[in-house]
């Protein structure tokens, strides 16, 4: 039993050279495996379960400085830490101490195998897990946040110190936990969406609609922005509060025009009073706003409205089309060809432009 860290030792040296006998050296590495096996059926205890953590450990580091093997070792060392979850649940060894060497073992060690905390189940119990989750927390909540457009600084030990709280919170399925991960990364709206959606499904209502306001704020407009509209918009519904659906979308558009913004607006007000005046205010911000992105918008919704127009309709697309013919004077003959083009078919239309002299 003493000789086997030697045996590892010695195959991992020089693991890499051109011309070591890698074979061979793996022939050890794996007999050093089948040999802890056999170990734990015929002499479990304490000193097998110190045992097969020094030889994870060497696995580990052979990982870290290995260029041409890393897959083998990763593979063998996942295998022997196997053998020492089971080992340690017919030893009962001290939870405390294994949730500390668990712990070390994935941050001393970015590249050691991943630890499953469900086969450790029985051997940590309810004090080791409490041990590892306050010592992961007290590591993990001093890190900085990545902010909004930045680059995520996920350095080894930062890479290390994630997956272990992964892990945790997927093992216990602690909402908060899960919460603290992914607040640490709001390098997008994306993750902002992430958050948000996270305590919508657990029934934490204020703190997804807080959440996708913060992420409005940071995306300006961009990005995941439609999602997490439609998040605060299907909460507010949900929640009987359509007013605050509608203010949700028209500050949105107001911040940044977009055709679909605009179309959950006219979803959700089109068949009541308050839609033809906040039509109107909606396409008067375009024409104050006059920039490219603005022009693109208010065609958009000229053809969208054409593609629905009734008699109403029919009149607002003209003014529509007057207002832009002041805003866009010298691509407005190009624009209105192509509606003409668009709906050659439609002489009730084609008569109307004429009539009113386009």
């Amino acid at each position: 039993m003493d000789s086997l860290p030697a045996t590892v030792a010695s195959a991992l040296i020089e693991a890499d050279s051109e011309t070591t006998d890698w074979p061979a050296r793996w022939q050890a590495l794996t007999a050093v495996s089948v040999e802890l096996q056999s170990l734990l059926v015929t002499d479990p205890g304490p000193q097998l379960v110190a045992l097969i953590e020094e030889i994870v450990t060497q696995l580990a580091d052979g990982v870290a400085t290995s260029r041409r093997h890393r897959v083998e070792l990763a593979e063998l060392a996942h295998r022997v830490l196997g053998i020492h979850a089971r080992a340690c649940a017919e030893t009962g060894t001290d939870p405390r101490r294994l949730a500390d060497w668990l712990l070390d073992l994935q941050l001393q060690h970015p590249d050691a195998p991943d630890v499953s905390l469900a086969a450790y189940a029985g051997a940590l119990d309810d004090e080791g897990l409490a041990r590892y989750r306050e010592r992961a927390v007290a590591l993990f909540e001093p890190l900085p946040v990545i902010g909004f457009g930045e680059t995520g600084r996920y350095d080894r030990a930062r890479w290390a110190l994630l997956r272990v709280m992964e892990e945790l919170a997927e093992y216990t399925e602690d909402v908060d936990l899960q919460l603290l991960v992914l607040s640490k990364d709001l390098s997008s709206g994306w993750h902002y969406l992430q958050v948000a959606t996270v305590l919508r499904d657990n029934g934490r209502s204020d703190e997804a609609l807080e959440w996708v306001e913060r992420g409005l704020r940071a995306v300006g407009g961009r990005g995941a922005s439609l999602r997490l509209i439609d998040l605060a918009v299907e909460e507010h519904l949900r929640r009987g509060a359509p007013h605050r659906a509608l203010e949700v979308c028209r500050e949105a558009f107001f911040a940044r025009p977009n055709l679909d913004v605009y179309l959950k607006i006219r979803a959700l007000v089109v068949h009541t009073d308050e839609w033809p005046p906040l039509r109107a205010e909606l396409v008067r911000h375009l024409v104050q706003d006059g920039s490219r992105l603005a022009v693109e918008v208010y065609r958009r919704i000229v053809e969208v409205e054409l593609a629905r127009r009734g008699i109403e309709e029919q009149d607002l697309v003209m003014d529509l089309l007057e207002q832009l013919r002041g805003l866009q004077p010298d691509a407005f003959a190009d624009y209105l060809d192509h509606i003409k083009s668009r709906h050659v078919a439609d002489r009730e239309l084609l008569d109307e432009l004429s009539k009113r002299g386009f």
